[in-house]
């Protein structure tokens, strides 16, 4: 398992995101993680559900 990168999550929500030091660290991860999407655009990862269901749509070894 990786350590959290927090060097760049301090950087992106201080330099980017301009957020006060208070701001930051009252935020969750998942507020954290949901503002650095909306801010690059990037898609969210699969929620374990929409996982689940893919895999029993498409299981491996057809």
């Amino acid at each position: 398992m990786k350590p959290f990168p927090w060097d760049e999550a301090i950087g992106f929500g201080l330099g980017v995101l301009r957020l006060s030091p208070a701001a930051f660290w009252a935020m969750t991860p998942r507020e954290l993680a949901l503002a650095i999407t909306a801010v690059t655009g990037g898609a969210m990862p699969l929620r374990r559900g929409e996982f689940s269901d893919l895999m029993t749509r498409f299981p491996d070894g057809r």
